[in-house]
């Protein structure tokens, strides 16, 4: 598992990183909530200029406010919603209940992100850029509690390393040991996006696609993927993880899109 990390890290564009941060989602919702309390107002000062008989005023009222009860779903229908949904309905899963027992948050001095073992000793896979120049790391599993990470390897050109952590007996993921499909429907990932800790997710892979600054190509995942689902592992039907998230992208073709590295790019298998 010996590999060079003395390359300048170039690797990866400048515009591929997490584009939603909390507070710009915050503000996405607030936004349709005054759209929707805009267009409560326009239509009680519609109705005002009415002359009704109060039955007929309580009844549209009562009809006003089923309506906005049915409208909701609807107008918070925006991506950062429905992954919250989303992962509620997964999290429902026992078998999702045990894949995000192995999935941890990483923590920097400065930057948060994911990852998850890949063994019952301690072997930590999660994404370069999380643990680039941290030099303290912390590994907190939702039930085993907090550790310390020594990065033991680095893999820059794929922004990929392996920490460990003195532990045993800890839940983990399996890795792929074949190569996996270039689009594949309802895969799984699970990760630590914006303020939320272990939040399950689903998407499809709808292809590959070629970064200029990297050898290989990546995956793409049409899937809500925001800050903090860096090193996010993406499982296929069987629970293996078949890729590692890294970043998004505006692509031409799909529009906003998660990438994911393969996971076969990463030359280990430690169980």
């Amino acid at each position: 598992m010996k590999h060079s990390d003395d390359k300048k890290r170039d690797i990866i564009d400048e515009d591929l990183y997490e584009e939603i941060d909390p507070e710009e989602m915050y503000e996405l919702v607030q936004e349709e909530r005054r759209k929707l309390e805009e267009n409560e107002r326009t239509e009680a000062e519609d109705s005002k200029k009415r002359v009704f008989p109060k039955w007929a005023v309580w009844s549209i009222a009562i009809a006003m406010f089923i309506q906005v009860i049915a409208i909701l779903p609807q107008t918070f229908s925006i991506p950062a919603i429905e992954f919250i949904q989303t992962s509620g309905r997964l999290m429902q899963d026992e078998t999702v209940q045990q894949y995000r027992d192995a999935v941890v948050v990483i923590e920097g001095e400065d930057n948060k992100g994911t990852g998850f073992a890949i063994s019952t000793d301690g072997y930590i896979i999660t994404n370069y850029h999380v643990i680039e120049d941290q030099p303290r790391i912390t590994v907190a599993f939702q039930e085993e509690g907090l550790y310390n990470g020594e990065v033991v390897e680095t893999y820059p050109e794929i922004d990929l390393a392996v920490l460990d952590i003195e532990a045993e007996n800890l839940p983990y993921l399996a890795l792929s040991d074949k190569n996996s499909e270039e689009q594949l429907e309802d895969v799984l990932f699970i990760g630590n996006p914006l303020r939320f800790n272990g939040i399950a997710n689903e998407g499809d892979l709808i292809g590959k696609t070629q970064l200029s600054s990297w050898e290989k190509p990546v995956y793409m995942l049409d899937a809500p993927v925001y800050r903090g689902n860096s090193g996010s592992p993406v499982l296929n039907e069987q629970g293996d993880v078949i890729a590692v998230v890294f970043a998004t992208q505006k692509n031409e073709e799909h529009g906003r899109v998660g990438l994911a590295v393969p996971i076969e790019y990463l030359n280990i298998n430690k169980q």
